[in-house]
């Protein structure tokens, strides 16, 4: 019996996971839930354990600043950079310190759009990923914020980390979120919203549900930012499932095929090319 799509996840080996700020932080307060980020790297772990080679994007570099400073959401672009180079930092310590209580070893990855779009840095990042890898390291990405200032006003860890999955060749991009998948409209506000559970092409009345906001303080990117991923990871030849990060352990449950999140299936493009989906750095 042929197997089906969510059955066929199982057998993923190079795997993207990206965690938004509004998964890693407590919600009364924005600091860092320490708890939730063990359990995400426990299983992280264990995937390694089982011989798949995993990368991180992780949000929340901004509001691990915002934590350490003891001050509000920022307001200025100023702002915005100076908590991402306190936060940043603290934020790597805290997976360095717990991956390594699991044996295993973390190594920062920090991108900007230019590291895409020049020809040589993106062949030298693409290497760089193969070789970390190898190592058996779990890369952790997540934009520079700390100096580009096109990115922080634009970017999301959305599109980064579907740009990720194709530079790398990944088979799997998960996005961990507050929302439990694609629904037919906002569930906060249309209780009768349908859920998908599985999304084959990405029609243009599909990708125009995107609604490009989000309830969350501390996240940016809304649910046209994650079908734009789903574009760019499924043309990649990636699968992607978009799930709520509220219990990492829903990982095992994508891997295991069960019917967790939207799943958008792989549908590589002959002619794919990634500048293409990479906006000019020049607005």
């Amino acid at each position: 019996m042929e197997k089906t799509a969510r059955e066929l996840l199982k057998d993923k080996n190079r795997i993207v996971i990206k965690i938004g700020s509004s998964s890693l932080t407590h919600a009364e307060t924005g600091d860092l839930n320490l708890a939730k980020i063990e359990r995400l790297i426990r299983v992280i772990s264990d995937l390694r354990g089982m011989g798949k080679e995993v990368v991180l994007v992780s949000s929340g570099a901004v509001a691990a600043g915002r934590q350490a400073l003891g001050c509000q959401r920022p307001e200025t672009l100023a702002e915005k950079q100076a908590y991402a180079a306190v936060g940043q930092a603290r934020l790597m310590m805290v997976y360095q310190k717990v991956f390594s209580e699991y044996n295993q070893t973390a190594a920062q990855i920090l991108m900007t759009k230019n590291t895409i779009v020049d020809n040589v840095s993106r062949g030298n990042a693409r290497n760089t990923f193969d070789e970390l890898l190898k190592l058996g390291a779990v890369p952790i990405v997540n934009e520079n914020d700390t100096v580009s200032t096109y990115e922080l006003k634009f970017g999301d860890n959305d599109r980064l980390s579907a740009i990720v999955s194709a530079l790398i060749g990944a088979d799997l991009l998960i996005l961990l979120s507050d929302i439990d998948g694609l629904y037919s409209d906002d569930p906060k506000k249309t209780p009768d919203a349908v859920f998908i559970e599985q999304v084959d092409e990405l029609s243009e009345e599909l990708m125009s549900m995107g609604k490009s906001t989000t309830g969350s303080d501390v996240g940016t990117g809304g649910m046209a930012a994650k079908l734009y991923a789903a574009r760019i990871a499924t043309d990649s030849g990636a699968d992607m499932v978009i799930a709520n990060g509220d219990h990492v352990e829903v990982i095992w449950d994508i891997l295991n095929g069960e019917i967790k999140g939207t799943l958008f299936t792989a549908h590589k493009s002959t002619d794919f090319a990634l500048l293409d989906y990479i906006e000019s750095v020049h607005p």
